[in-house]
């Protein structure tokens, strides 16, 4: 790992052997709460959580999805899914960067090449973390301008990167350049790697510390082993592309639940009745009651419908991955992320509404939340997902194959 593990977190060693879904469930439940602890703070100071993301790394909490028989979990997409809300309700940054760690894990799994899985199973066993460098600035419709080339038995890959989720707290980073024939290559690389550059400069207005800045590729040498299958095949629909997306709205109702937490406890503990108001104390005010109340419903609605989503992800994997499973999946993940947006921006604003101008307080960085919900929900414009929901209810037309659906 690239950060000095917290003191607190366990060796690999001292680790059991056979995981499971509930001791993993048991292990999150310790060490979530301590990174909820420091959220707001590190956000505030722009402290990127390398300590946090080490330490769930080391417990092995990335390694959910790999089978049994791989020394993984062996836990279905719902039970993933839940963890992820979890883990986003403790700090949505957190979560955020761990994306491609278990996107890598889920192409694995659907490419069935059981090579890969030998080759990389192992490094997350061993509490390894993957980064993206994929997409690129003003690439519109995904363009890419990167480039490789070849260069004896290996490669060189030049071009610049952007959105590289997850990178700098990454001990690999997988990225994608064009080859001769304007084809688009995969190849993944050591963080170490002369000529990978990350650089810490995500200057969005939410998800600050999700890593997602610049990744140069300058010269950068790839090995011809360190070529790989492409994830998502241009229009072709994969079970991969619903779990990306879904992972997106696990991340939004994580977020809603957050702020559920922090207007309670702002309500308990700093707010104050206003002057007309009928109640003593803050929690008796019937509208701060209805908002508390509005913000709860808001964040269960979320959950539910992206763990309905997870099972119908799931119900694709039992079912081989037929057409018409696959095409569920894809619609069901559409509905859950429209909801999951709606309710965490709705229930992040609503959070104002527990108390006045003191909770627009700095120290509070109550507003992190909507800035973090309005980030998310920004990766792939949610009218295209009721559209495309739509579009199924009343044609029968399926949901573009186009890595977003």
């Amino acid at each position: 790992m690239t950060q000095n593990t917290a003191t607190n977190t366990a060796t690999v060693s001292e680790l059991p052997v056979h995981l499971t879904p509930e001791l993993l469930f048991e292990r999150a439940a310790q060490i979530l709460p301590r990174i909820a602890e420091g959220a707001a703070a590190r956000e505030r100071e722009r402290e990127l959580p390398h300590a946090a993301i080490q330490e769930l790394a080391r417990a092995r909490l990335l390694t959910f999805r790999i089978p049994r028989a791989h020394g993984g979990a062996g836990a279905s997409v719902r039970q993933t899914m839940r963890f992820i809300v979890d883990l986003a309700a403790a700090d949505s940054n957190v979560a955020q960067s761990l994306r491609p760690s278990f996107s890598f894990i889920e192409g694995l799994l659907a490419r069935d090449i059981e090579a890969e899985r030998t080759r990389w199973f192992p490094r997350y066993l061993a509490g390894d973390v993957f980064g993206n460098a994929g997409w690129e600035v003003g690439g519109a419709n995904g363009a890419i301008a990167a480039r490789i080339r070849p260069e004896g038995e290996h490669f060189r890959a030049e071009g610049s990167k952007y959105y590289s989720t997850g990178s700098l707290f990454a001990d690999w980073v997988s990225a994608v350049a064009l080859d001769d024939a304007d084809q688009p290559v995969s190849f993944i690389l050591p963080r170490e790697r002369e000529g990978l550059v990350l650089l810490d400069d995500f200057d969005a207005m939410g998800q600050r510390l999700t890593a997602s800045g610049t990744t140069r590729l300058d010269n950068v040498l790839v090995h011809a082993d360190e070529l790989r299958p492409r994830m998502i095949e241009p229009g072709k629909r994969t079970i991969v592309t619903p779990f990306l997306q879904l992972y997106l709205g696990a991340v939004l109702a994580g977020i809603a639940r957050n702020a559920l937490r922090d207007a309670v406890d702002f309500a308990r503990h700093h707010a104050r009745p206003i002057k007309h108001s009928t109640a003593q104390r803050s929690v008796d005010d019937p509208y701060v009651e209805h908002t508390v109340g509005e913000i709860t419903a808001r964040a269960y609605a979320a959950e539910a419908v992206v763990l309905q989503a997870a099972a119908a992800i799931d119900a694709s994997w039992a079912g081989g991955h037929e057409e018409p499973l696959l095409t569920e999946a894809a619609v069901q993940v559409a509905q859950a992320q429209f909801i999951a947006a709606d309710s965490a921006l709705r229930a992040s604003e609503l959070l104002f509404d527990v108390g006045g101008a003191s909770t627009t307080g700095r120290q509070h960085n109550l507003d992190r939340h909507w800035r973090n919900a309005r980030t998310v929900a920004n990766h792939n414009p949610r009218d295209w997902k009721a559209a495309a929901v739509g579009a199924w209810q009343l044609k029968g037309t399926p949901p573009p194959a186009s890595g977003l659906f």
